[in-house]
């Protein structure tokens, strides 16, 4: 099991880095001290369980684990000073919950818990993106995204619904969703299964034609190039 430790105290990334070696069949695959640095290492380290503290700053725990609620990879497993949190956690689908200091019998049954979620699924779960509608807290599931386009300090979600403004950045979703959205512009995310087809305008600029909408959103010279493979591909 590949494992991401996300603790903003470099004391206790050790210690638990220290516990994961007692534990058989697990690689620590790094370790990072907020949930910005966790959400740009996903991608890219691929882990299967994130070992999670909450009170951290910028993107703490609670938000960085509301942003995965629903995938397979990476379970998550919050471990933290506090008790506070624990039906929080529960409620966003967390593996475990461990109170420091942690135990290493804790470790191993969340690892374990953790490692039977995988088993378990037969398919990757929807994801979704959380946002307020009328100071209501409310979720989109990513399936039923059409479009995301950036708008000031908000993204605004294009859905089959209506839209909503979310906070995440575009490019804290492309590093969350790296399988599931692709980037046609600076401003603009799409999920691939949206893309219909190109339009190619009289001055070359090229527009993506997207299911469910009339909206047709330029892609950039920079990204033409994996927009066209991936039509290619199918």
């Amino acid at each position: 099991m590949r494992v991401l430790v996300v603790d903003d105290e470099p004391l206790a990334r050790a210690r638990l880095a220290a516990l994961l070696g007692d534990c058989a069949g697990v690689e620590v695959v790094g370790n990072v001290g907020d949930g910005e640095a966790a959400l740009a290492a996903l991608g890219e380290l691929q882990p299967d369980a994130l070992l999670l503290d909450i009170n951290m700053p910028g993107i703490d725990g609670v938000a960085l684990a509301q942003r995965l609620a629903g995938r397979a990879r990476p379970q998550v497993i919050f471990c933290t000073a506090y008790e506070a949190h624990a039906l929080k956690a529960f409620e966003l689908g967390a593996a475990d919950y461990l109170l420091k200091p942690v135990r290493l019998d804790r470790l191993r049954e969340a690892l374990q818990r953790a490692q039977r979620r995988f088993a378990d699924a037969p398919r990757e779960p929807a994801a979704y993106l959380y946002g307020r509608l009328r100071g209501e807290q409310v979720r989109i599931a990513l399936d039923e995204v059409i479009c995301l386009l950036a708008d000031e300090k908000y993204v605004v979600v294009q859905h089959r619904r209506g839209e909503l403004l979310i906070e995440d950045s575009l490019r804290q979703l492309e590093e969350a969703y790296p399988d599931q959205l692709i980037r046609l512009h600076r401003n603009c995310l799409v999920p691939p299964p949206r893309l219909l087809g190109l339009k190619t305008l009289a001055d070359g600029r090229v527009l993506a034609r997207l299911d469910g909408t009339d909206h047709a959103p330029e892609i950039s010279r920079r990204n033409l190039p994996a927009v066209r493979k991936l039509l290619r591909l199918g």
